[in-house]
């Protein structure tokens, strides 16, 4: 006999925020989620990648693949934002899979996004150290340069830990301000950058198309792509910037996180669209302005490098402007860490409080934070920062954040055709176009991923599936026999 498919109601859904010890607070604006959306997605990106795929793959027109690669985000952003204001309730994907596909689905979208978000906190982590090592001249071994641990990662994830356990409003003010100071100094590089801008530098705009070099490692070279294409993997040309805004792309994850947050805003069918579009329109100028800068400084064959921002500023005689771009990073990084981290914890959250998890994790402290949860984030960041070799894992939260992003763009026709009388504050336009060409760039990215990382998300979800089927669907509160949940409240509905 097949199991029947548990589907939670969007009522069931946001009735549960208002569960007594599990209630979030609401006091979180649209100037909130903008800052934490840009604190996600602009970390060392906008200082390394600008300038290295111009040199590998793009040249000048580096600046089209950032534009691309931003439409592609726009896709599953617009898919968020109709769902995030329609389902204002903490989890993100997890809850609106759970509202639309089912327990099943969701629960395999929550342990991804575990996944994703701490591994990526981790990683990030690593690369905090290493910046602010090369900033303030640390001695390597704090960085985990010559031994483990990486005392500089742990340091900063503890203190973003307790930060945390202040509530998402403290985050907020945190990130508003570090946000500030980062925008500051990309706004600094921009403009001093314009200074040294020979227009020579931009001819051709879009350089010639060569082969590449047997050596070179790049996203034409993988079969599938080389198959549809039926070319040989070339550089620069058309399919130069295609492959670069391949690359970049990951750049812009991370604006997926705002939604995690939408339980704690305070006009969710408002705020929530404004805060996810706004802070991606706002990411793709900035990367944009960059990529035109950088390559307008410098030939950009020059630009491969580790730093290629830094570096083209010390080849032009302006060492202050590359210690600038070095404190921009540290900067930049801090928020990456503190905001993956909040939106881990409300995932673990919604499936606490759904009993996929022990519900006890679920209960909140007086600052409206899920201390439990935040503790235990933290601790397994530090745990994965100081003492796992990351390299290898990162390009798994890669495909987690995609795998995450496909089922969203399904979710809106879906919920569009099982609840066509929701209340839908902010509408995705020209569904199921836009959700279909969602799916497609969100799969073929992951197809383009190498097959380690496919082997090693396989086995995450595989474990996953163990413990959701010895736990998880046994204490569910869907589960036959467990005690149904608070009838559908109406002190917060979807129109608001």
């Amino acid at each position: 006999m097949a199991m029947q498919r548990r589907v939670k109601t969007i009522e069931q859904a946001i009735a549960e925020t208002d569960d007594p010890g599990h209630q979030l607070k609401h006091d979180l604006r649209t100037i909130d989620l903008i800052s934490f959306g840009i604190g996600v997605i602009i970390g060392t990106g906008i200082f390394v990648l600008t300038g290295q795929q111009a040199a590998v793959n793009a040249g000048p027109a580096v600046t089209l693949s950032f534009l691309f690669a931003g439409i592609t985000c726009a896709f599953a952003a617009l898919c968020y934002a109709e769902l995030a204001s329609s389902v204002p309730v903490a989890g993100s994907a997890y809850t609106y899979s759970y509202a639309t596909l089912g327990e099943v689905i969701a629960w395999i979208i929550g342990w991804d996004l575990l996944l994703e978000l701490m591994l990526g906190a981790a990683v990030v982590a690593r690369g905090w150290s290493a910046y602010l090592q090369t900033l303030l001249d640390l001695p390597s071994w704090m960085a985990g340069a010559e031994a483990r641990p990486d005392w500089a990662a742990v340091a900063v994830v503890v203190a973003l830990t307790c930060l945390l356990l202040r509530g998402a409003k403290d985050a907020g003010r945190f990130t508003g301000a570090l946000v500030a100071v980062k925008v500051t100094v990309i706004l600094i590089v921009i403009g001093v950058g314009m200074r040294y801008i020979d227009t020579a530098n931009y001819r051709p705009f879009i350089p010639p198309a060569e082969k590449l070099p047997p050596d070179t490692a790049d996203v034409l070279r993988q079969p599938i792509v080389q198959a549809f294409l039926g070319l040989e993997p070339t550089v620069y040309g058309v399919y130069g910037i295609l492959a670069a805004a391949s690359v970049v792309f990951f750049s812009y994850i991370g604006f997926d996180i705002v939604a995690t947050t939408a339980e704690e805003t305070k006009n969710p069918q408002k705020d929530m669209p404004r805060g996810i579009l706004g802070s991606l329109l706002i990411c793709t100028i900035l990367y944009m302005a960059v990529a035109a800068t950088i390559t307008g400084m410098v030939p950009y064959q020059d630009l491969n490098d580790a730093d290629p921002l830094a570096q083209a500023f010390e080849s032009l005689g302006v060492t202050w402007a590359a210690k600038l771009v070095a404190l921009g990073a540290v900067v930049g990084i801090t928020t990456v860490i503190l905001v993956l981290m909040l939106g881990q914890s409300r995932v673990l959250f919604a499936m606490a409080r759904d009993r996929l998890v022990p519900e006890r994790l679920a209960r909140v402290n007086t600052h409206g934070a899920p201390s439990t949860i935040t503790m235990l984030i933290g601790l397994g960041v530090v745990l994965l920062a100081a003492f796992v070799p990351l390299s290898e894992l990162s390009e798994l939260v890669s495909i987690g954040t995609l795998f995450a992003f496909t089922v969203v763009c399904i979710a809106v026709p879906v919920l569009r055709r099982t609840r066509p009388d929701l209340p839908r504050p902010f509408r995705t336009p020209w569904v199921p176009v836009v959700p279909i060409l969602g799916v497609a760039t969100c799969v073929w990215l992951m197809l383009n991923l190498p097959v380690e990382t496919w082997l090693r998300f396989v086995v995450w979800m595989i474990i996953g599936l163990v413990i959701y089927g010895t736990y998880g669907r046994r204490h569910s509160r869907l589960a036959p026999g467990v005690p149904p949940s608070e009838a559908p409240g109406a002190r917060r509905t979807p129109a608001g």
